[in-house]
């Protein structure tokens, strides 16, 4: 079964690199910390999901309780939040890092870096939280879900009553407008020097939504033309793909992250 080792995978690449971060103090710089949050988030989300999809595979039950539905809601969602805004902030932290490089070690300071770490983390929490508790009380006329995982929207439609859950996917635009800003102001120097470093970025960036408009789209819109395989695919895939797509592309992309792995991995053969 390709699951098992697939998020064994995952949470291999994901862990080696978090602790080649946490262990080596030459790597205590804002842009690998915001990495480290990066792949604890994605370690989080694949967490929310692949275990009980395994379980559900390997005994053939598709029954799940209503407390754990909302858990894995509240799990996928703030996931997908947290990955985001940390995106996001790292686009801001190398904004600062090319157009304002005399000033980048008085204004990304270590105090604002744990403020901004917190931020990513316990507002995408506290948001699921209240879309949780609009939605927990909902009466529902139907049982079943036609998805592998539970999430906000297909339980809204299987409401009573309708119900609007507030939608944050919009900043999608909002983030990419900042990365594009980025990489095309200033001078022609400048800017192929944040072409050159916002790239891995940029394409994480467009990966993941990729993945996550598939889902609006599936979860919103009639998508029974889709082939069933085509569409389970696709729902693992925002989930899937970028804690893989991440590890390999910034730890393979940074030099240094590069060498302490290549180190660490080989210093016993």
């Amino acid at each position: 079964m390709i699951l098992t080792p697939l998020y064994a995978l995952l949470v291999c690449a994901n862990v080696l690199l978090i602790i080649v971060i946490c262990l080596n103090r030459s790597l205590y710089e804002p842009m690998y910390l915001f990495l480290c949050s990066l792949f604890v988030n994605e370690l989080y989300g694949s967490t929310g999901m692949f275990p009980f999809l395994l379980v559900q595979i390997l005994s053939d039950i598709h029954a799940l309780s209503v407390a754990f539905c909302f858990l894995q809601i509240f799990c996928l969602h703030s996931y997908g939040g947290i990955q985001y805004l940390n995106l996001a902030i790292m686009c801001y932290d190398r904004y600062l890092a090319i157009c304002c490089p005399l000033q980048y070690n008085t204004r990304m300071t270590f105090k604002k870096i744990v403020t901004l770490i917190t931020v990513i983390w316990l507002y995408p929490l506290l948001v699921r939280v209240i879309i949780i508790c609009l939605t927990s009380p909902l009466q529902l006329c139907g049982n079943i879900i036609e998805k592998v995982y539970c999430d906000s929207y297909s339980v809204v439609k299987l409401a009573c009553s309708v119900t609007k859950v507030i939608n944050i996917y919009g900043l999608i635009t909002a983030f990419s407008t900042i990365i594009l800003k980025v990489c095309f102001s200033g001078s022609k120097q400048t800017r192929q020097k944040a072409v050159s470093i916002c790239t891995p970025h940029l394409v994480s960036l467009l990966n993941f939504s990729f993945g996550a408009s598939f889902e609006i789209l599936q979860s919103r819109f009639n998508m029974s033309n889709v082939p069933n395989m085509l569409r389970i695919f696709f729902s693992i895939y925002w989930v899937t793909c970028q804690p893989l797509f991440n590890p390999s592309m910034y730890g393979l992309n940074m030099s240094k992250m590069r060498i302490i792995c290549k180190n660490l991995l080989f210093a016993e053969m």
